[in-house]
């Protein structure tokens, strides 16, 4: 998609807003703790449905401009009636879109003009670890694959660049690639 080039947007990317808020959080550390959130809950079968509304970020609550929903389920040859993306391709779709939003971000802080970012991220997985057919094989992706096709104002090894430093600050990535601690708490009636 192109973008018009001005001093405050480029890339549709608020260049002003995003030094704004690297300046703050320079300026007051304890401003750059965020808690996102992601609500859900079942409606049938395999089928349920995400809620994303509040978060805390800047040492505050606060809330999206709107509520976004989302579906998902399993395909019918996986036991569920395909009301939506399953588990595992919402979490390809998220690397996704914070390598785009990555990229789109770092062109715009380095006045690069993007005509084109696509890419498409598969992930291999095993079924006999999911249905625990076969303890040795893992639940989850074995291999996730980016693909990144990239056009804009800039030399090749530039638009490479930008790929690379979405790469290197991806909060997805990280928590796809690094241990992340996860707790449940459960309650019950």
């Amino acid at each position: 998609m192109a973008s018009t080039r001005d001093d405050s947007s480029r890339n549709g990317v608020d260049v002003a807003a995003l030094s704004a808020t690297a300046d703050a959080v320079r300026g007051n550390p304890a401003a750059a703790g965020f808690q996102f959130r992601a609500h859900n809950e079942w409606i049938s079968g395999t089928h349920n449905r995400g809620t994303i509304h509040d978060y805390s970020g800047g040492g505050e609550e606060r809330t999206h401009e709107r509520t976004f929903q989302f579906d998902a389920d399993h395909p019918a040859v996986l036991a569920g009636r395909d009301n939506g993306p399953t588990g595992p391709e919402l979490v390809l779709h998220a690397l996704a879109s914070c390598l785009t939003a990555g990229l789109a971000t770092a062109a715009a802080a380095r006045g690069i003009r993007l005509t084109e970012v696509r890419s498409t991220v598969t992930g291999d997985l095993d079924l006999n670890g999911v249905l625990g057919l076969d303890p040795a094989v893992r639940n989850g992706f074995d291999q996730i694959t980016v693909r990144f096709t990239v056009t804009g104002d800039a030399p090749t090894d530039q638009l490479r660049d930008l790929v690379e430093r979405s790469r290197a600050r991806s909060a997805v990535l990280d928590v796809l690639t690094n241990v992340v601690p996860v707790t449940f708490e459960i309650a019950t009636d």
